[in-house]
């Protein structure tokens, strides 16, 4: 299976507190950042208040050998150093997600190379506004890092999606985490967790693709970390708009 990853010619980059840039998925290396203030809501952390669903991604420096199929317990271990692919499916579709009406880890153990994650449409229509929002921030021992890559795979050479000749396509709008000393707050990252930025089509044009949108299949988180011993997610009921361009900024709901 051949992997193809998009480059785009003019990459913005971003920058929070708790870093969150748009950067080329293929050899180049995102451009220096811009200093960028994370906006304060909910109780000073950065999160917005109310009810909302807790996924921890931990970083273990040993594989685990117990099977976690089916363990939904709010936490998926990944390599502490390396990569880790998260699978995607969504929510009240297909085998394994029919049943699942929310967010629900399928597989707990990442260690082995692969876990799995229900969670539902965020963006049905495609429209730009999710129904609901991602939020994140790096805990654990200062020094950590990780980047994470929300991609898919599309059609390859014959141009039919859901044959051998498929090509990953990953998106050019990267979630970085760093962290820092001191605290650490969380950010919106439903544009580099919910959607792929790319040339989907080969038109030369970089598309806002959500999460299960039909022109790509297979989706999957790309996890890949340095040292970061616990990336902290909440997704909460609330919109955000993310706009078409991979370089503009996110407006939301959430307070």
């Amino acid at each position: 299976m051949m992997r193809k990853r998009h480059p785009w010619t003019s990459p913005a980059t971003i920058s929070f507190a708790l870093l969150a840039v748009a950067s080329l998925v293929a050899c180049e290396r995102p451009l220096a950042p811009d200093a960028f203030t994370s906006p304060a809501f909910g109780f000073g952390n950065g999160a917005p208040t109310g009810s909302h669903y807790n996924l921890n991604f931990i970083g273990v420096p040993n594989s685990k050998t117990a099977d976690m199929t089916g363990n939904d317990g709010h936490r998926i271990f990944v390599a502490l150093l390396g990569q880790t692919k998260i699978l995607l499916c969504e929510s009240g579709t297909g085998t394994e997600c029919l049943n699942v009406t929310d967010f629900q880890v399928l597989d707990a153990n990442g260690t082995d190379g692969t876990a799995k994650f229900a969670l539902p449409n965020p963006d049905p229509t495609n429209s730009g506004s999710t129904v609901y929002a991602a939020y994140v921030r790096a805990l654990g021992t200062p020094g950590g890092h990780a980047t994470n890559t929300t991609c898919g795979m599309g059609a390859g050479a014959d141009g039919i999606l859901g044959t051998a000749d498929d090509e990953e396509i990953c998106s050019i709008v990267q979630l970085i985490l760093n962290r820092n000393k001191g605290q650490s707050t969380f950010t919106n990252v439903s544009k580099e967790l919910l959607y792929v930025y790319a040339d989907v089509n080969g038109d030369g044009t970089v598309d806002r693709v959500p999460l299960f949108d039909s022109r790509l299949a297979g989706y999957f988180w790309d996890y890949d970390n340095t040292g970061l011993k616990l990336a902290q997610f909440r997704f909460y009921p609330c919109s955000t708009t993310v706009p078409l361009d991979p370089g503009s900024s996110i407006t939301t709901t959430c307070t």
